[in-house]
């Protein structure tokens, strides 16, 4: 959350805060707690490239063939290219001397050579592979990489690359077909063509679509040019600018303020082999614990009973929950790692951890970097004994005022620092604890005076932070004793706090899978932690730009996203509203991270659970995330393909469908995982949209069942309880029976939901969800295939892998569009037929045809060896 919430001018508000027992409100305490206006405060202005003041054109003047690459003599530079693999390769010009530079974002240093040649003449020198070449123009210097085709995908423009007044800058061509995605979290359209982005890591509370810089920066974009696909990834952490044919459609560029020009180039060329790529360049994520795909349900303000009746409402009215998140109260007055000692907030983390577990609830924690200044905190003493803080230019410990006053900030770039701070989490562990919520960590700070500390307030020059982030010339010294100046460590800031928070669950609970949640990250923290995007706004621009913003953040290599459901802020108390939250709920179902968040106070007006609206948004709501807990086998595999390749599982259209240039653009639409095609109502009063249809494959309709040609566009109505959903035809969708929560029953049926008109396969993978025993091979993987021909249906399955104990007993395939078998047999076991879905349910080997509805359901026991062969009418066996 931002330090201050929006109020009018500078007046304190005083939170009547409602302690509750048993629902009731039986004492009123009223906090001192002022709370003062605040603008989003951007960071101070760009710091302009000059284009009359571009390095000379270099040129090559010599050559060393390295073991992966060459080095190139260019006078008072030098360059060094490297061939990671046959697809990606790294460019840095440097200062002679200096060596080649890493990023803490980079999680693979060390690849494999791959097989290359290199060939030089007077005019270039080229270095080929078996899949890109990289052809160096040797006066004036510059790189052009061609695919085996011998076709252009990138080169440098004329103005080339060099440093001008020390920022390292990189110029390309481009044409007026690219489109470009990427940049991590941010505001606008999903195409990033002709836009000036900069990345910087802000604070933007309440940020509108006009905001230019947010709370995370990822330097890597993707270039999708004639339907191929390139990545660019510019390993510098310091502020950077990326003109996207902005200025011409003839090039682009990007810059930094400092640092050393270090760049790869990542060869596709489908966008999914690019994130792949980039992937294994800066880590893949984990696979998550299942339960943090559950719903979340969380408020600034939430007090201990709070916690505990509304989890509670929760089950009561059979709106499915998996977690509960206890923001900055939880804490000792802002003390970080420490327990409330007013009585009242949270008077018993021990009855709380009781309460939960009794209701199945998993309990996440909010963590702030800023360490409170005092000589009795523990906490604060370690640090300053352990010299573990951030330290100002003249070797004093940086104070900056945040949620617990003047606070110092921890130096996670080192490793002694990471491990203090895992180590701290022992404390929230101790009291039952599953998971980790890191604010605040851009790094920001206090921005004026007034705004915290009231008018009374004297003004203290040496804790404000002018443009809410930490001066410049902080020093935050790294492992190898270098001295890193703000500049360039304010970016990978929450970074390294993510990776500390990380390492608390290798350290005190090793075998659990951690759950992090982020909201400042770089490149790289996909390794580490979920991001969700702030303090987004109640209202419908905020719920529409959310859309475009997480497909860039999947396309940016971090899979696991969300946006608080309903809008966090309310300027000018505008409250999120019936219709909104039912639509936004709508989206919400179906993102990455599902999670309810909103600003409230310490009291019980102007809720934001689901049932505060009326008994429609409340049906509306339980309608959906139940839908979620449904598809939880779904959601689960396509995590798994998020671990494995980087892929999003919140994707643009773009991302399946490159070769239909109509989706270049198409940003209210995404696919959930790979079968499942939403086209959300985001616009207030609509009941109908406009849906396209991508090329080259047929749609359903999830709830009618009319079947759709590709390439076209229509009409789709859409009620205030409709979203609609659309199917890619030859599908399989595993899905199970409703839970109230991840675990509340084994899954021992696995149904097949098939929409087949040739060919539909997956892959499906089981492990036990909660655990790092997958790591250690202790998982399942199993082909389905269900293939249809003139005469009939087979279904058949190849367990793959089978290393891990699970519970499924059988696979109930259901068919749409089918028509009723003559007969159902595997080999030598025949299928009976049953009268009713109930009478299914009883049978081992069985089926149900539903002929008002011409879906066929065949139970198949999970040990059927034999294809089970579905005879249809006019065939024989």
């Amino acid at each position: 959350m931002k330090l201050t919430k929006k109020l009018k001018k500078f007046s304190p508000l005083l939170f009547a805060t409602a302690v509750l027992f048993s629902g009731s409100a039986v004492s009123q305490f009223y906090l001192a707690q002022p709370v003062f206006a605040a603008a989003n405060v951007q960071p101070e202005p760009d710091t302009p490239l000059e284009k009359n003041n571009l390095q000379k054109p270099m040129a090559v003047q010599s050559m060393e063939k390295l073991e992966n690459g060459v080095k190139l003599n260019l006078g008072d530079h030098e360059a060094y290219i490297r061939l990671l693999s046959s697809q990606i390769s790294k460019i840095s010009i440097l200062n002679k001397g200096e060596e080649e530079f890493f990023s803490g974002a980079i999680a693979k240093k060390d690849w494999a050579a791959p097989e290359f040649k290199v060939t030089e003449d007077d005019k270039k020198i080229v270095l080929k592979t078996n899949d890109v070449t990289v052809s160096i123009n040797k006066s004036p210097f510059g790189i052009k990489h061609l695919d085996k085709n011998g076709d252009v995908i990138n080169e440098d423009a004329e103005q080339g690359v060099g440093y001008e007044n020390g920022k390292p800058y990189v110029f390309k061509k481009t044409d007026k077909s690219e489109a470009f995605y990427g940049f991590g979290e941010q505001t606008g359209g999903l195409n990033k063509r002709g836009y000036n982005i900069g990345l910087w890591n802000t604070d933007a509370y309440t940020y509108d679509k006009n905001d230019r810089y947010l709370y995370t920066s990822i330097p890597f974009f993707i270039g999708l040019k004639h339907q191929n696909a390139y990545g660019l990834f510019f390993d510098n952490s310091y502020r950077s600018y990326y003109n996207m044919a902005n200025e011409s459609d003839d090039y682009y560029y990007f810059y930094a303020n400092g640092g050393k020009l270090t760049y790869y180039f990542i060869n596709g060329p489908e966008i999914k082999d690019v994130i792949d790529r980039y992937t294994e360049l800066t880590g893949k994520m984990d696979l998550p614990p299942e339960w943090s795909l559950g719903f979340h349900q969380s408020k600034w303000g939430y007090l201990q009973n709070d916690i505990v009746r509304v989890a509670k409402t929760y089950r009561e009215k059979n709106i499915p929950l998996d977690t509960m998140h206890m923001d900055i109260d939880w804490m000792d007055e802002y003390r970080v790692f420490s327990w409330d000692k007013s009585g009242y907030k949270y008077p018993n983390p021990d009855k709380l951890n009781e309460d939960l577990n009794n209701l199945n609830v998993h309990q996440v924690a909010i963590t702030d970097p800023g360490v409170k200044k005092d000589e009795n905190f523990p906490l604060y003493q370690q640090g300053i004994k352990g010299d573990l803080f951030v330290k100002k230019a003249d070797g004093s410990t940086l104070i900056g005022e945040v949620w617990p006053g003047e606070s110092a900030f921890p130096n996670f770039v080192k490793k002694d620092v990471r491990d203090w701070w895992a180590l701290s989490h022992k404390a929230l562990f101790d009291k039952g604890v599953d998971g980790f919520w890191n604010d605040m960590n851009e790094l920001t700070g206090k921005t004026s005076t007034p705004e915290w500390g009231g008018p009374n307030e004297p003004f203290n020059p040496d804790i404000v932070w002018p443009q809410n982030h930490m001066p410049l010339d902080a020093v935050l010294e790294t492992d190898d004793g270098r001295k890193m100046l703000a500049a360039e460590g304010h970016n990978i800031y929450p970074h390294y706090m993510a990776q500390a928070t990380k390492e608390a669950f290798k350290k005190l609970k090793p075998n659990d899978r951690p759950f992090l949640l982020t909201r400042g990250s770089f490149a790289g923290t996909q390794r580490y932690a979920t991001l969700w995007t702030g303090d987004n706004v109640s209202n419908w621009e905020s719920l529409a730009l959310s859309l475009p913003m997480n497909a860039n953040i999947g396309l940016s290599g971090q899979p696991f996203v969300g946006n608080d459901i309903g809008g966090f802020a309310k300027p000018d108390d505008n409250y999120v509203t019936p219709e909104l939250f039912a639509r936004w709920i709508e989206v919400g179902a179906f993102l990455p991270f599902s999670r309810d968040h909103y600003a409230g106070g310490h009291n019980e007006g102007n809720g934001q659970e689901p049932w505060v609206f009326g008994k429609e948004v409340e049906d509306i709501s339980r309608k959906y995330i139940s839908m979620r807990y449904e598809l939880m086998p779904y959601l689960y595999n396509a995590f798994k393909g998020a671990h494995d390749n980087g892929q999003p599982v919140q994707q643009p259209l773009v991302y399946q469908f490159q070769h239909d240039p109509n989706t270049y653009n198409i940003e209210d639409q995404y696919m959930f995982g790979g079968s499942l095609m939403l086209t959300p109502v985001v616009k207030q009063g609509a009941t109908s949209r406009s849906v396209y249809f991508p090329a080259g494959t047929k749609w359903v309709d999830y709830w009618t069942g009319e079947e759709f040609e590709g390439g076209q566009t229509i009409t789709k109505h859409a009620d205030l309880g409709t979203l609609p959903i659309f199917v890619k035809q030859d599908s399989i969708i595993p899905r199970r029976e409703v839970q109230q929560y991840t675990g509340e029953k084994k899954l021992t049926n696995l149904i097949l939901d098939t929409y087949l008109e040739n060919n539909a396969s997956y892959n499906f993978y089981e492990d036990d969800a909660k655990t790092e025993d997958y790591t250690r091979g202790e998982f399942n993987v199993t082909d389905l295939n269900v293939k249809k021909t003139a005469n009939h249906i087979e279904f058949e399955q190849n367990k793959k892998v089978q290393n891990f104990a699970s519970d499924i007993q059988s696979y109930t395939l259901k068919l749409h569009e089918a028509e009723e078998p003559k007969k159902v047999q595997a080999a030598e076991n025949k299928y009976v037929k049953a009268g009713s879905a109930e009478e299914l349910n009883q049978q081992e080997r069985a089926y149900y045809f539903d002929a008002k509805e011409n879906v066929l359901y065949v139970k198949i026991p999970v040990n059927e060896d034999h294809k089970v062969n579905i005879q249809t009418t006019g065939g024989s066996n």
